[in-house]
């Protein structure tokens, strides 16, 4: 009745109601009970471990958090609570996607290292690799190439794109700022499943090490 007040006259809406004019005048007048203040405290903590929970708490989380803090109370007053404050659980975001693809029909890239990640030599041996990272646009990819002597990322390239262009623009950077002699073995650290580059683009470069 309080939140229609404007909308229409109280003694219409306690006839419809059937309470008196003075039963509703005494309640608003009244002071909140004892049960109402302990509500109130307990819809902060509440809201606080919700906020904890990174919105991803149900209320079941929320009142094993809150039992765990040493608050007493049951797990359907702090759904009712929850419910009140409009806190509902969001889902968690998607699973990271997968860089590396086991199931395909492509040839493979050699691996030229074979797992000897040794170098004796700046620009003899490369690594590379591609990974995702979530952004709130979506998903962003980072192709990268380390120097295996001194372990130093000396090509990368980010696009929200995962194909041939993003390997050929490490690629090219690598090449650009180091200018590697013959010999260099550049090889994907997943080369034992990842397919080459179909515009030709290899990872395999320029021999062998």
């Amino acid at each position: 009745m309080a939140s229609q007040v404007r909308a229409f006259p109280v003694q219409v809406m306690c006839q419809a109601l059937e309470v008196s004019v003075s039963g509703y005048y005494a309640w608003r007048r009244r002071a909140p009970s004892a049960r109402q203040q302990a509500d109130a405290a307990l819809s902060t903590r509440i809201h606080s471990a919700f906020v904890v929970g990174r919105g991803v708490y149900g209320s079941p989380r929320v009142h094993a958090l809150l039992h765990c803090q040493g608050i007493c109370c049951g797990r359907k007053r702090v759904a009712r609570l929850m419910r009140a404050q409009g806190l509902c659980a969001t889902r968690p975001r998607q699973r990271k996607p997968r860089t590396t693809d086991r199931q395909h029909t492509q040839p493979v890239a050699p691996n030229l290292l074979a797992r000897n990640f040794a170098a004796s030599a700046p620009n003899r041996k490369w690594v590379a690799d591609i990974t995702a990272s979530g952004t709130r646009s979506g998903w962003l990819y980072l192709a990268g190439i380390l120097n295996a002597y001194s372990r130093r990322a000396i090509g990368y390239a980010m696009d929200i794109c995962r194909d041939e262009r993003l390997v050929e623009m490490a690629l090219d950077m690598a090449l650009g700022s180091r200018r590697p002699a013959a010999g260099c073995c550049t090889t994907p650290i997943a080369a034992a499943s990842t397919p080459p580059s179909p515009t030709g683009a290899s990872w395999s470069a320029t021999g062998s090490s």
